[in-house]
């Protein structure tokens, strides 16, 4: 199977779909990974590091999308991509089709083969794609809670400007 990996163009999304180890795998089980360059730079991961694990480095997202058999995503796909799909194609990421009939009737029209991330579930009905999800928003949101409360946010905690050792 030819796999691609585009580069999110979602505003303020920075991670990437796949890491090095992950090409890895794909590559040794007999399929070929198309990477849009500098695809993995917002994860901090360079394109010779995918090169390295066994990938083909792309330039453009439309390279990726007209060389693959399947998609692999992070974010839902935006509207400047749409046109960029084929039908049959498989789109892997989190698709949040609820709120957009737009995307929808896209992946409809091309008769694209979705799989959202947030509908794949274990035997016991567990959503495992969003377990990691979770327990990162769980964390940050006490740090970032943490920082909007310090005085110097406009917050009640005062700020400890030295510390004494």
């Amino acid at each position: 199977m030819k796999i691609g990996v585009p580069k999110e163009i979602k505003i303020g999304e920075e991670r990437v779909a796949i890491t090095p180890a992950g090409v890895e795998s794909f590559c040794s089980n007999g399929h070929t990974v198309y990477i849009e360059k500098n695809a993995g730079i917002g994860s901090g991961i360079e394109d010779e590091e995918y090169i390295k694990a066994g990938a083909e480095i792309v330039e453009t997202s439309y390279e990726v999308f007209q060389n693959s058999d399947m998609i692999i995503k992070v974010k839902e796909p935006q509207p400047s991509e749409y046109d960029y799909f084929k039908e049959g194609q498989i789109l892997f990421t989190y698709l949040h089709l609820a709120p957009n009939i737009e995307l929808t009737k896209a992946l409809l029209k091309k008769k694209i083969i979705g799989i959202a991330y947030e509908t794949v579930q274990n035997e016991d009905g567990s959503l495992p794609l969003l377990v990691p999800m979770s327990e990162v928003a769980g964390r940050m949101s006490v740090i970032i809670g943490a920082y909007l409360l310090e005085n110097i946010n406009k917050g009640s905690i005062p700020v400890i400007k030295k510390y004494k050792i």
